[in-house]
């Protein structure tokens, strides 16, 4: 008997484009059909896309990607009550170029 497959659902669908969903549908129909490395494997084909691959993994997996934004913060060194004025300083230094 087959194990069944967690459904994957969009936990956090605020804020999508129409392009972020298409990429939702497409990650979700390949996991539908092949698993995870289905769902893996066209994820990928978006790599070129930074944006779309935080949107893709903050909608359906948004408690994953808080932690890993939290980990990778941490990892470099910065906090969370840290970010605002990091995004800020970045924001300031790309206006200026």
């Amino acid at each position: 008997m087959a194990k069944n497959k967690p459904v994957l659902e969009a936990v956090n669908p605020s804020g999508l484009t129409e392009a972020d969903w298409i990429a939702v549908n497409k990650v979700r129909r390949a996991y539908e059909r092949g698993g995870w490395d289905a769902f893996w494997s066209e994820f990928e084909t978006f790599e070129d896309d930074l944006m779309l691959l935080i949107m893709v993994l903050r909608t359906l997996f948004p408690d994953v990607m808080r932690q890993a934004i939290k980990d990778e913060l941490v990892e470099a060194g910065f906090t969370l009550g840290e970010l605002p004025g990091l995004l800020k300083k970045t924001m300031q230094l790309a206006t200026e170029h």
